[in-house]
């Protein structure tokens, strides 16, 4: 049964990878739950956003892939803390900035999404 978590796990991941590469409001759709949270916690005061807020956002950026951008995203570990949630931690590089993302997945009607995305970033060295 982890296995299968975790493989299912890593279909979204790269489906959230993509959705930020391309800047694809439908599959971050797919990979989000309805009620997740988004938090920067590097900026201060945190900014905490819904998803009705955080994906009108994606969808304004110009996308890494129209700027030819190199791809760098990667899954650092995925620990499954009960069989209907995982703690994910992912970095991906969006520039100007590099993105530690700490994911928290829940497992809803058998499909696994993400319930919060709480991440760090750093601008990136010209």
């Amino acid at each position: 049964m982890q296995n299968n978590s975790i493989t299912e796990i890593q279909q979204q991941l790269e489906k959230y990878f993509d959705a930020l590469y391309f800047c694809d409001v439908n599959l971050l759709n797919d990979v989000f739950h309805p009620d997740a949270v988004y938090i920067n916690a590097t900026d201060q005061p945190v900014l905490g956003l819904s998803m009705s807020e955080y994906f009108p956002i994606v969808a304004s950026r110009i996308s890494p892939a129209s700027k030819q951008q190199l791809r760098q995203d990667k899954i650092i570990s995925i620990n499954m803390i009960h069989d209907q949630l995982a703690m994910v931690h992912v970095e991906c590089v969006i520039q100007p900035k590099y993105f530690y993302d700490a994911l928290t997945f829940v497992q809803k009607q058998g499909e696994w999404k993400i319930i919060s995305k709480v991440f760090h970033y750093q601008l990136l060295e010209d």
